[in-house]
Order: C-alpha cells, then sequence, then structure tokens
C-alpha cells in the first residue's frame, strides 16, 4: 500500500506501507521518524489526521484522538488501501534519523510549589553526542526508571548548554509510578535513561507579534526555558505569562517570576487559581478564563504558546477560537 504524508507546509512524502503495519512503523521504516512516546495508542503524541483513504484503528485511548474528522494516532492507524495523512508540523521539523537514547544520573532533586519537584539531571558523555544538553526550548525528553519498567515524557524548563545538565518541573501526582518514585525513592547518583529531545512546541521567532504563554500544572516548564531563551537573547519583544493551579501553594515560587522580570523587563506575569482561599490577591478562576479577560483589551492579537493538560489546554483553545486568533498563531503542547 501505497502512503501519502503531507506535512503542514505541503510537501508530500510517500512511503510503502506492509499488511497489518501501522503508519508510524512504515515511517520509521522509510526513514521517518514522527513524534512518538508511548507506542500503544495512549499518549497522543503521534496524532494526526487521515484526509483520504481507508484504515483500521487498533486498541487506543478515545481522549488521546484528536479533535476533528479522520483524528488519528500514527501507532494505532493500519491502512488497509493507500492513504493520505495529514502531520501538524513542518517537514522541516520532521525527523530524519531515530531519537538519541541517552543515559543520566540524578544531580538534584528539590520543591517547586507544594505539589511540584525541580529534577535536575547530569548527561553521562557518550562517543556519539558528548556532554552537551542539546535541544531547543520547548522540547521534551522521555524519561525511563532505573530498571526500564516505567518511562514518562516530561518538558525540559533549563536552556542547552554545554555541561549536559537537563532540568524538569514535575508535578507530585498521587499514586504516581514516576513521581511516586520521585517522592519516595530518588536520589543523587540514580541513573536514568532519556530518550530525545522530541517535539516541535518552539518559539516563532520570526514572528514580530506579541508572545502570549498559558500554561497549567507542568506546563510551565516549556514555558520557563522560552522565556529563559528569550533573557538570554535579550529578546525585547512583549511577552505576557499567565500561569494556572489549583490552590495558591503550588503557584512556582515567585523568587522565579522575579528573577524572570527582572532579566524580561515587558514580562508580565498572572497567576490564575481555580480554589482561592480568603485574601487571595490572584486572579480567582481558570487560566482559560484568564486568558478571555486579557483578550478582550489586546491591542494587537497576540502568538498563543499553550501547554498543559488536556482539560487545560481544551479550555484555552476554545477561548483563543472565540477570540478569533487565527491557527497559525497558536502554538500547543498537551501534557
Amino acid at each position: 500500500m501505497k502512503l501519502t504524508l503531507q506535512t503542514r507546509d505541503a510537501v508530500s512524502l510517500q512511503i510503502d506501507a506492509a499488511p497489518g503495519q501501522s503508519v508510524l512503523a512504515a515511517a520509521e521504516a522509510a526513514g521517518l521518524y514522527p513524534p512518538a512516546m508511548c507506542r500503544d495508542g495512549q499518549c497522543g503524541q503521534c496524532a494526526a489526521h487521515v484526509r483520504a483513504g481507508s484504515y483500521e484503528m487498533g486498541p487506543h485511548s478515545a481522549a488521546a484522538l484528536p479533535a476533528g474528522p479522520g483524528g488519528v494516532l500514527l501507532c494505532r492507524c493500519l491502512p488497509t488501501a493507500d492513504l493520505v495523512v495529514a502531520l501538524p508540523y513542518d517537514d522541516a521539523q520532521l525527523p530524519r534519523q531515530s531519537v538519541p537514547v541517552r543515559a543520566a544520573v540524578v544531580e538534584a532533586l528539590h520543591p517547586c510549589g507544594a505539589a511540584a519537584v525541580s529534577l535536575v539531571l547530569r548527561l553521562v558523555p557518550d562517543a556519539a553526542s558528548g556532554q552537551a544538553a542539546d535541544f531547543l526550548p520547548g522540547q521534551y525528553m522521555e524519561l525511563r526508571l532505573p530498571g526500564g519498567t516505567v518511562s514518562r515524557a516530561y518538558s525540559l524548563a533549563n536552556l542547552p548548554n554545554w555541561d549536559g545538565e537537563l532540568e524538569f518541573l514535575i508535578r507530585l501526582v498521587p499514586g504516581g509510578a514516576f513521581s511516586g518514585w520521585l517522592a519516595t525513592t530518588a536520589k543523587p547518583g540514580d541513573r536514568l535513561e532519556l530518550r530525545g529531545p522530541l517535539g516541535h512546541f518552539t518559539l516563532d521567532e520570526a514572528s514580530p507579534r506579541p508572545r502570549w504563554m498559558v500554561g497549567g500544572g507542568c506546563g510551565f516548564a516549556p514555558l520557563l526555558s522560552m522565556l529563559r531563551q528569550m533573557a538570554s537573547f535579550q529578546d525585547p519583544t512583549p511577552v505576557k505569562l499567565i500561569y494556572g493551579v489549583n490552590r495558591a501553594a503550588e503557584a512556582v515560587p515567585e523568587a522565579l517570576l522575579a528573577e524572570l522580570r527582572a532579566d524580561l523587563p515587558q514580562l508580565e506575569t498572572i497567576l490564575a487559581v481555580w480554589q482561592p482561599e480568603p485574601g487571595c490577591t490572584a486572579f480567582q478562576g481558570s487560566s482559560a478564563e484568564a486568558l478571555a479577560v486579557a483578550l478582550k483589551t489586546a491591542a494587537t492579537p497576540p502568538d498563543l504558546y499553550v501547554c498543559g493538560p488536556p482539560k487545560m489546554l481544551d479550555a484555552v483553545l476554545a477561548v483563543a477560537r472565540a477570540a478569533g486568533l487565527p491557527p497559525a498563531q497558536i502554538f500547543a503542547e498537551r501534557l
């Protein structure tokens, strides 16, 4: 069977698929590596849309499917005839090499608000990649626990560097396999396996428009990396950060935000608290509601960067569409 992969910038890539082979497996056999993580239809990282042809979907989570007609997960999409698949990224963002796998050790672990931790890793030098931590602000990596039984994807919060340092802000989920390890077992010197960098949630540096960033949960991590990049480059672009939490105690430390404001004097920050306690001075409501209020007085339609849990992301995107923001000005990463 013939598969046509169409990228967002209208490049068509022709590949073959064997009977019973998923679109993801066929692409990788042809030397193309679409973003993917769990490979069992649960995470949604390999979401795309079928534009023509017939297919079957293997076992998967309905919540992971992208919205709209023909929404599929490449790891579970099994062509039954020639197929045309639209990918949600440009041709230049479709890797032609397999994703690197690296080893790293835990260097530091400390609280970041009431419900998250900062995990700092140090890459182990290897012959192929050396020591450097090479990634784009906004990207994520897949972390695998010692023993290789549990893996999770987390966004990077720091900047690329030659020292091999990687920082992740990870929400502690009660009963979570990975966050449970962080809360009870992890210690400096523990060794992890990393796969990445992955993802296309990065700044459009060619755009002259203001940047508005909206995050929830640990969706703050990639936005922090982007803001640090702007500070490093002394980027004067107007920027607003809207960050939503359930309780005020879960917010990232004020010292971190103060550091950002010192390096980015044009940065405006809005904390949105969903369950405010008496005396709370933050915006009372969700990050989507805070965005809706802010958009009403926006002088220029901004570029919108959104990262967070599915429900939060869907609510923010609904607000953006209702406000008339063009799809080309909306960049999103689902956690």
